[in-house]
Formats: C-alpha cells, sequence, structure tokens
C-alpha cells in the first residue's frame, strides 16, 4: 500500500528551520550568559574572600603562650562591599580553634601558605563559600600551624547571576520575535523569483508555446531548461494532432463523398427498380457514414480547440445566415423549409470561428435530420439579456424520455430515436463549444410537439 505523501510549502521549509535556528540561538544566548554569569561572579567573589582570609592571616602574631587575633573592620569591610551577604570565620592554632564558629568545617585539602584553598560548604541552612589559608607562627619558640577559614554566603552572587541571566533571556526572546518577520522576508525574498516566473508563464494565452526567456536565478535554470523541453515536445504533439484531425478529416469525406456521387450518377443511369432501390440505400448509408465521421472529427477538433482556442470578434448572426443558406438544399431534399426570422442587425461576439462553426452546424443538423418531411423548422438570432442567443425550433419527435440534459453526454441518444442513425456527438459537440467560450446550451419541448434548442454566447459590448 503506497502511503500518500502531503506535499510541504517551500516558504515552510524556509522559515521553519530559521525559526529554529533562531531559538537554537536564543537558548544558547540564556545558557551561555548564565554559565558566564555564575562563573565571574564567583571567581570575583573568590578573588575577595581570599585577599580578605589571607588580610585576617598576616594580622595574627604570636603572643605569651599562645597567639594574638586582631580581627581588622578593613578585612570585613571588604566582604561587606560585595553585598549583604552573612560572613562566618574560624581561626585555629595547631588545629585548637581560637575564635569564630568552631564547627566550621575544614578543607579536605589542607591549605599552604602560598595560595587560598576554596571549597562550598552547607552551613547552618545557606551554602557556604569558604577561603581557607594557612601560616606558620613561632609559639614558645616551636612553629605552630596557623589555619584561618572565612566564608561567606551567596545568595548576592546568585541574585547577581539570575539578574544577568533573565536580561539574556530577555534578549533571546527579543531576538526570536524579530527573527519572525525576519524569516518571514527572507523567505519572501528568495521565492520571490519562482513567484515571478509563475506569473510570466501563467500571463500567456493557451497557444503561446514559445521558450521561457524570463531571467531566473542560477538555481532554477534546470527547472527552465526542463519546462522549455517538455513545451518543446507539448508544442510539436499538439502540431501532430491538428495534422492528423485535418488529415483524417480529408480522408475520411473525400472517399465518402466520391462514393455518393459514383452512387448517384448510377442511380441516374440505371433504369432497374431493383437496383434504383439499392443505390438508394446506399446513398443513404453514405450520408450516415459522413455525417457520423464527421461529427467524430468535430468533436475531437472541439475538444482540442476548447483548450486551444483562437478568439475573435464574430458576427454571429451572419454567421447563422450563412450556415441556413449552406443548409438548405438538404432541408429541401426532404421538402422541409428552414425559416429564419428577420436578424436585428450585428451580434458581434468574441469566440473561436472553429467551435463556433462546428456548433451552429450540428445544432441545424439536428434539426433536420429528426423533422418530418413537409415540416418547417424556425430559427432565429436575438440579442437577450447581454448575450447573443440562437433559437432553432423543430416539430420533431420531441425530447423523448428522461431529463433533456442527459442528452449532452457524449454517445447519449434520446429513447424515442432508435430507428434513426446517429452517433449521439451532436448535442455534445454543441453544448461543450458552448461551454468553452462561456457560453450555453439548453433543450426543451416546443409547445405543439418538437424541440427547441437555444445556443447563447456572451454579447460583446
Amino acid at each position: 500500500m503506497r502511503m500518500r505523501v502531503t506535499p510541504t510549502s517551500l516558504r515552510q521549509r524556509l522559515v521553519i528551520p530559521l525559526l529554529a535556528l533562531s531559538a537554537v540561538l536564543s537558548v544558547l544566548i540564556y545558557l551561555s550568559v548564565r554559565i558566564g554569569a555564575d562563573r565571574a561572579s564567583e571567581a570575583t567573589l573568590d578573588a575577595v574572600l581570599g585577599a580578605a582570609a589571607l588580610a585576617m592571616a598576616e594580622e595574627m602574631r604570636a603572643g605569651e603562650g599562645g597567639a594574638v587575633v586582631d580581627l581588622s573592620p578593613v578585612t570585613f569591610s571588604m566582604l561587606a562591599a560585595m553585598g549583604e551577604e552573612r560572613i562566618f570565620y574560624r581561626v585555629a592554632l595547631n588545629g585548637q580553634t581560637l575564635t569564630g564558629y568552631d564547627e566550621l568545617p575544614a578543607p579536605d585539602t589542607p591549605p599552604t601558605a602560598l595560595s587560598p584553598v576554596y571549597y562550598t560548604v552547607p552551613f547552618r541552612g545557606s551554602e557556604l563559600r569558604v577561603a581557607a589559608v594557612s601560616r606558620s607562627l613561632m609559639v614558645d619558640n616551636h612553629p605552630s600551624p596557623l589555619t584561618v577559614l572565612l566564608g561567606q554566603t551567596r545568595e548576592g552572587q546568585k541574585a547577581i547571576a539570575t539578574s544577568l541571566a533573565n536580561r539574556a533571556a530577555g534578549l533571546g526572546l527579543l531576538m526570536f520575535l524579530a527573527a519572525v518577520p525576519l524569516s518571514l522576508a527572507v523567505a519572501g525574498s528568495l521565492l520571490r523569483p519562482i513567484e515571478a516566473l509563475a506569473e510570466a508563464v501563467g500571463r500567456r494565452g493557451p497557444r503561446d508555446l514559445r521558450p521561457i526567456r524570463h531571467p531566473a536565478p542560477a538555481e532554477l535554470a534546470p527547472f527552465v531548461t526542463a519546462l522549455n523541453g517538455f513545451i518543446g515536445r507539448l508544442r510539436a504533439t499538439l502540431s501532430q494532432t491538428e495534422t492528423f484531425i485535418a488529415e483524417a478529416a480529408h480522408h475520411i469525406r473525400t472517399p465518402l463523398s466520391v462514393m455518393r456521387n459514383e452512387a448517384e450518377l448510377a442511380l441516374r443511369q440505371t433504369e432497374e427498380d431493383a437496383t434504383r432501390v439499392r443505390l438508394r440505400s446506399l446513398i443513404r448509408a453514405v450520408d450516415d457514414s459522413a455525417r457520423s465521421a464527421g461529427q467524430l472529427l468535430d468533436h475531437a477538433t472541439v475538444l482540442y480547440r476548447a483548450d486551444h482556442k483562437a478568439l475573435a470578434v464574430l458576427d454571429l448572426a451572419a454567421m447563422v445566415q450563412a450556415m441556413v443558406a449552406r443548409f438548405t438544399p438538404m432541408a429541401e431534399m426532404k421538402d422541409m423549409a428552414l425559416r429564419l426570422a428577420p436578424l436585428p442587425g450585428a451580434l458581434p461576439v468574441q469566440g473561436d470561428a472553429v467551435l463556433v462553426e462546428a456548433a451552429l452546424r450540428n445544432i441545424i443538423d439536428n434539426a433536420i435530420k429528426y423533422s418530418p418531411q413537409d415540416s418547417d423548422i424556425d430559427l432565429s438570432a436575438e440579442a437577450v439579456a447581454g448575450m447573443a442567443v440562437v433559437r432553432v425550433c423543430d416539430r420533431g419527435r420531441g425530447l423523448g424520455a428522461g431529463p433533456a440534459e442527459a442528452l449532452h453526454v457524449r454517445f447519449q441518444r434520446g429513447s424515442n430515436v432508435a430507428d434513426v442513425a446517429g452517433s449521439g456527438l451532436g448535442l455534445t459537440i454543441i453544448d461543450e463549444s458552448a461551454v468553452a467560450m462561456g457560453g450555453g446550451f439548453s433543450l426543451t419541448e416546443r409547445e405543439g410537439g418538437g424541440t427547441c434548442a437555444t445556443l447563447s454566447l456572451p454579447l460583446l459590448a
């Protein structure tokens, strides 16, 4: 089972990765600022804390029987400058606490006199950053190790880091919001050449099969080349189709015409009744074959011309008058009269001459074909509500059972014409020709018997 792939928009393919990249960059900015702020503030506080601890250690001196502890206010003022933090200290000589908080833990690695040792420990409900320094004092002529532990809470440091991180988050959010219209603008700029190319192709008429020469970016060059190749193949195929239709019409109609002429000549020359009956049957069969072949070719022509119309300004009234003159001999052979109502003058329409002629030819041919001998066919052409309307009314068999619209379908014939030869394409040709030119076609029952066929095309102002 093949899965259906839903096509995605190129605009989405461009905008979504750009927005995703902006979101990732915003998060990276936030994390880098947050981590950098934590590390910078910690390094700054460690430097101040270490300097204060060293200052405290330098202020210690040996005294009689022990050490003299002198805590200078300057030392604590250095730490107070870092914000409203709590300060804890411990001074120990030979491992015994001289002053400060006895429970303040010592570092795992003993400090040296060269540089402080920094560590973080939980203490009295807070996280404490501690600097430990060590020096040696001569007490009773013996060197004794003196250790100074100085700790400070870091609420202020965290507040500063959080503030900087929040600013970074705001900056990242602003950057992401700015990336939305920027991404749309970039996507629009990249897609604009495609839209311009599509617009240039869309402005072409149905018969304009020239190669595309519209300027396009280098990335679209393969597409334009492939499209031009397709247009070239389509142009060749359409030319072959048009040639085939013309040649088919010639090769089918010409032999049938010759056959009919020969049969008529033989009919005039023979005196045998049986032969004359057979020749008349042959002529009728040839006429039916010619009509069917003509309608098949007409339908092929209509299908082709519907997509490749050669529009021009036509006088529908003059075309109706010419078509009536053309079919008058055929009608007289059946003792019929084509009665054309007085024309109101010119009826200008914009249409394809081939399609209009095919529609008029089939609408009159159908009326003659299905009308009884010694009957009249009434024709009119007039302007009605912005439309040029041609109406052909006969006294034939009517529409029969079923809706009239069903007779517009190809090869569909009425239930009351089974004994009359036909292809079922005449009404289809009329309807498709009318629709191709923005008009319409309808069939209605005629009062008193018969059918009225109405062809309408948009009237030019």
